[in-house]
Order: C-alpha cells, then sequence, then structure tokens
C-alpha cells in the first residue's frame, strides 16, 4: 500500500489524557478530521462491557455533534460498515480487540470502506489493530485471536502511551524503548512511540505528527529519533516497509 491511496487516518495515543475527559484533547481534530460528516461507527470489542462503552462514546460524540452507532448492536455488520460515515475503533486490550474483529469477519469489510475513503479514527488498542500487527501492544494476552495481523491500514507500527525511562526509578523491568528494540530484533516494521496526548494523523499522502509532544521513531539497525509536532513522519517511516492488510 502507498500512503498515497486516499485513506485517511486519525490515530490517538490515548482517549483520555490527565487533567481532562474521555477523547476531550482529541475533540478538536477529530472535528476537523470528520468534516461535515455526521455519523460515527463505533467497534466496541477492546472492552468486555460493549453497551456500557458504546453509551460512553454514544454521549461523547453526541457532544460533537455527530451521531453513533455499536456495531455490536447490529445484526448486518458487512452492510452497516459499507455505508458507514466514520468508522470509530476504541482502545482497551488489543487481543480481545482483534479476537472480535476476527470472531465477527471484520477486518476486510473494514478495509474495503477505510480503502473507499471512509475516515477511520483509532485510539490506543484501536490504533494498533490499524497497523500490520498487534504486536506492539503492551496488554495482556486475556484473550487469544486466530492470528496477529490486523488491518494492515499504514505500513508501519504505532507504540501507544510510550513513557520514557525515569532516570530516578528504581524498576529493573524492561522500559518501552527496550521493548521496542526487541520487536525489531524480528520485524522490519518500523514504530512510532506515541506519548500521550498526541495522534498521527495520515491523510493526503503525510503522516502528520499532531499535538503537544514530540514522538520517537524506531527503525531496524538506526538509532532512534525525535520527531516534533506538526512533523511530516512519512521520511522518516519509509515507503514499503511491511506487508499490508488485503482489501479483497
Amino acid at each position: 500500500m502507498s500512503m498515497d491511496d486516499g485513506r485517511r487516518l486519525l490515530l490517538i495515543s490515548n482517549s483520555t489524557l490527565h487533567g481532562s475527559g474521555y477523547l476531550d484533547h482529541a475533540e478538536k481534530e477529530i472535528r476537523d478530521f470528520v468534516g461535515s460528516r455526521t455519523s460515527v461507527l463505533f467497534v466496541p470489542y477492546a472492552v468486555r462491557d460493549r453497551g456500557a462503552y458504546a453509551m460512553q462514546a454514544r454521549e461523547r460524540f453526541r457532544d460533537m455533534g455527530l451521531s453513533l452507532t455499536s456495531i455490536h448492536d447490529v445484526s448486518n455488520m458487512p452492510r452497516v460498515i459499507d455505508e458507514a460515515d466514520v468508522i470509530f475503533i476504541g482502545g482497551g486490550n488489543t487481543f480481545r480487540l482483534l479476537k472480535g474483529l476476527y470472531d465477527h469477519d471484520l477486518l476486510t469489510p473494514i478495509r474495503r470502506r477505510i480503502a473507499a475513503g471512509a475516515p477511520y479514527i483509532g485510539s490506543s488498542a484501536g490504533s494498533i489493530v490499524a497497523c500490520p500487527t498487534l504486536k506492539t501492544t503492551k496488554d495482556m494476552p486475556v484473550e487469544q485471536p486466530q492470528s496477529f495481523e490486523a488491518l494492515g491500514l499504514v505500513p508501519f507500527q504505532i507504540s501507544p502511551h510510550y513513557l520514557d525511562p525515569d532516570p530516578s526509578s528504581t524498576h529493573m523491568g524492561e522500559t518501552q524503548e527496550e521493548r521496542i528494540t526487541q520487536f525489531l530484533e524480528e520485524n522490519e516494521t518500523p514504530v512510532v512511540g506515541l506519548r500521550e496526548g498526541s495522534m498521527v494523523r495520515v491523510e493526503d499522502g503525510a503522516v502528520l505528527l499532531k499535538g503537544p509532544h514530540t514522538a520517537r521513531i524506531f527503525r531496524r539497525g538506526e538509532k532512534p529519533v525525535e520527531a516534533e509536532p506538526g512533523s511530516n513522519l512519512r521520511a522518516l517511516l519509509g515507503e514499503t516497509v511491511a506487508p499490508v492488510g488485503r482489501v479483497a
């Protein structure tokens, strides 16, 4: 997949930022991203209580002037996806989320709809499943999807909630940077370490870093680099770095 093919994605590191409410920090970007579209199709499979999760999302998007339908409430899921104005996949447990996508055969319909131009919004786990695989999640495997292959809407991985090592900490466990280094020992796909409050907007051939923080970009065999807010990450991430999800 080329990032010039018209796909539009807003990939958010986290749903809630300390000191603010659900999606408050991303509201301005979401409103601008969806433009004149009026409805959102929500995928709640990252959380066990899907009804409560859908209600939270519905109320929040209503405050942004958007109606929301949760896919777990509909019978003909492929048709609803094909007609969706905007698709939003929320955060939670990435393993549970990807298993839900496989269990309901949603990967191909979602890929097809995004390829046709519908905007995709992901938050946390929803951002990870837009990537080629779920391998950069920090979640526990509470459920087992049939494959680690995810939607593949972008040719790079996101590591959300990225935390820098704390030099004053006595914790001896692996840092997030060390875990990403281990990923790159086995995989070629570059990784965006996306700090909380930040997001990536893929649009018009660009991969723009939005929000107040720099992002840490990891590529196999290279030293990590910091990308400034507002910068285009495309050159850092490369073009043909990973296989992507098939659209059928």
